[in-house]
């Protein structure tokens, strides 16, 4: 809906800048510890690499694909998650039990978003899209990956204010450099706001909290919540239909997640004597 009014560019900037202004003056208000020096540097290039190469792959992916579609297509997200950490220094390895869970999570997304994808037509960029979208993944993960390895005083809201600031100052210069027409409309206006509160005040900050706490392979299911959660909202506020299928889908992502979160669970056990390897503030 964004963008209808935003390109994706201009949308990055705007969406950004808000979001990261709006949450270091919290942040400034509240007395909470910045980074500074060179850990500043850091969180802001890994949040370029995370929010700019995935975030902005996506923005321009949904102009060529219909957001389930899309939905679908970065399902692939946890195992580029879980691949990253596993090739990172003393990073977990991958286990079968959390890839099988990944895997049921996936074959349940799917489901969720086929009728959606069967009536697509495929020679309009759908190729292009899965490859973009697919650069975007890696850059989602290799930047999150860094971001928890990083040791940092920050509490991970203000880190992921910085990623997102910087994120946005970066997308100002090509919006500035080449301008796009905006269309002010209620519609844009209130597409912007919603993501600016709920995929980027809230949406992000819950995901770096996640990814400072949780492993891996957990954190990584976001992605098969996200379309269940697409569907909620379309069923809840444009009467979408809703019916035996999507409660099918939804077992099965929900199954998926329950395997994943069981074989990390195990693993744990398996190896209390590990330390913790994440930038968790204050340690």
């Amino acid at each position: 809906m964004a963008l209808e009014s935003f390109s994706p560019v201009t949308l990055a900037c705007f969406r950004y800048l808000i979001s990261g202004v709006l949450m270091l003056a919290g942040a400034l208000l509240t007395g909470a510890h910045l980074p500074r020096g060179r850990e500043l540097w850091l969180t802001a290039g890994y949040g370029v690499i995370t929010l700019g190469i995935g975030n902005g792959c996506l923005a321009f992916a949904e102009q060529w694909v219909p957001s389930g579609l899309a939905a679908l297509f970065v399902t692939t997200s946890p195992f580029w998650l879980v691949g990253a950490e596993a090739l990172a220094p003393r990073g977990e390895p991958l286990h079968g039990p959390t890839v099988k869970g990944m895997l049921v999570g996936f074959a349940g997304v799917a489901f969720l978003v086929a009728p959606a994808a069967a009536h697509f037509d495929a020679h309009q960029g759908m190729l292009g899209a899965f490859l973009l979208l697919q650069i975007g993944c890696a850059g989602w993960s290799i930047g999150s990956i860094l971001q928890r390895k990083q040791p940092s005083r920050a509490h991970p809201f203000v880190s992921g204010a910085v990623q997102q600031l910087a994120t946005g100052l970066v997308f100002a210069i090509p919006a500035m450099l080449k301008p796009q027409p905006v269309h002010w409309t209620s519609r844009g206006i209130l597409a912007l706001a919603y993501l600016v509160t709920f995929g980027s005040i809230i949406g992000y900050s819950a995901y770096v909290f996640a990814m400072d706490r949780l492993p891996v392979a957990v954190a990584s299911i976001y992605t098969y919540i996200n379309p269940t959660v697409a569907v909620l909202l379309g069923w809840l506020v444009y009467s979408e239909p809703f019916g035996v299928r999507e409660l099918i889908a939804m077992a099965i992502i929900f199954l998926g997640v329950a395997v994943v979160k069981r074989a990390s669970v195990s693993v744990q056990k398996l190896r209390p004597d590990r330390a913790a390897e994440s930038g968790q503030y204050g340690e």
